[in-house]
């Protein structure tokens, strides 16, 4: 079996970022699907966050049933929310409380909205799971939010502990992570509802940068000086660990495990692997990257390049799972939207 892994989609984002309702950027997708049995949708698929969800839902729908016609009733997609999209199981937890499993299996239908998400999916055969789903033996994948509960040290005292409140210990259930505190980037990127375009965008921009200061040190050089001032050494390098920490206190025995949400497709060729592994060397762990256009992180970039759009995980039997970039033939001007086009112009003109 052949399994795509794709994350942080943002489909209907309101900042116009999201690749993937670019021609070049879906017919790449769509192609790199032919020859797969299961596509894995791991998080953050329709930007739900912003408080508008009935225009990203609507933004979102002819992309999924794109997907889902390529797919085809003989293959397979799995749908794994995370926090963006959280709206899609939020009333179901509140009625049917949070699964004690780290893989479990709930109806399509569970919200209305995840009804409709996974009514574009057909006719292929859909599944939906949370907070993660096995995928093979010893191979899990979840959206990876739970991290940010784990992204400040544990033994600090003060402003530390107070913003951490009561962390999830060693045989940790799904509810314990869904439970407020610790630090979390969703609040802060829940502001772009509210704000002005300009304002908003900036907001994007700190978050991508807070993101990348978090992950193993291949983000521009350039910002090193500003994520560093922003968040202390502390911070930097902290998800990966972060991640395993998760891992541990689930309880889930993983020889690999996949994730996204920190927007950085990786290992790549150049990576220091042993910066992508828990403590004693386990488990291994791939992120799936991302399928937005975040100027911060890729001006004047080109891939291969580990926040370009288009990342993924490819799965493969008897195969080691593998970060590969679906977008890396196509270049800046076929990724972003008219606005950041039109941005870019006027900054040409000035003098």
């Amino acid at each position: 079996m052949r399994t795509l892994v794709v994350s942080d989609l943002h489909l209907g984002a309101r900042l116009d970022r999201d690749v993937l309702r670019r021609p070049l950027a879906l017919e790449a997708l769509l192609e790199a699907l032919r020859d797969v049995d299961r596509l894995v949708l791991l998080g953050d698929v329709v930007e739900l966050l912003e408080q508008r969800p009935r225009r990203a839902m609507d933004e979102a729908e002819a992309v999924v049933r794109a997907i889902g016609a390529r797919l085809g009733a003989d293959r397979e997609a799995v749908v794994v929310p995370g926090n963006h999209d959280a709206l899609l199981l939020r009333e179901h937890f509140r009625s049917h409380g949070v699964p004690t499993s780290v893989d479990a299996a709930l109806p399509r239908d569970a919200t209305p909205a995840l009804a409709r998400l996974t009514s574009w999916l057909a006719p292929a055969d859909v599944e939906v799971h949370y907070p993660g789903v096995w995928l093979a033996g010893g191979i899990w994948a979840t959206h990876g939010h739970y991290l940010d509960r784990h992204l400040m040290p544990e033994s600090a005292y003060g402003l530390a502990r107070g913003l951490l409140g009561r962390l999830p210990r060693d045989g940790a259930h799904p509810v314990d992570y869904e439970a407020p505190g610790g630090p979390s980037l969703t609040r802060l990127e829940a502001l772009t509802r509210v704000l002005p375009r300009p304002l908003a965008a900036a907001l994007d921009d700190a978050a991508e940068v807070v993101r990348a200061a978090t992950m193993p040190s291949r983000a521009p050089r350039r910002l090193a000086p500003l994520t560093a001032r922003l968040l202390g050494v502390q911070m930097r390098r902290a998800s990966i660990p972060a991640l395993a920490r998760v891992v541990h206190r689930l309880g889930v025995d993983a020889e690999w495990v996949l994730f996204g949400h920190v927007h950085r497709t990786g290992p790549l060729p150049g990576d220091d692997p042993a910066q992508w592994r828990g403590p004693m060397g386990r488990p291994r762990i791939l992120n799936t990257g991302c399928w937005v256009w975040e100027p911060v992180l890729v001006h004047r970039a080109s891939p291969p390049h580990p926040y370009w759009p288009g990342g993924a995980v490819v799965l493969e039997d008897g195969a080691d799972p593998r970060a590969v970039g679906l977008l890396d033939h196509l270049d800046a001007d076929d990724l972003r939207g008219d606005h950041h086009r039109r941005s870019a112009r006027r900054r040409l003109r000035m003098p």
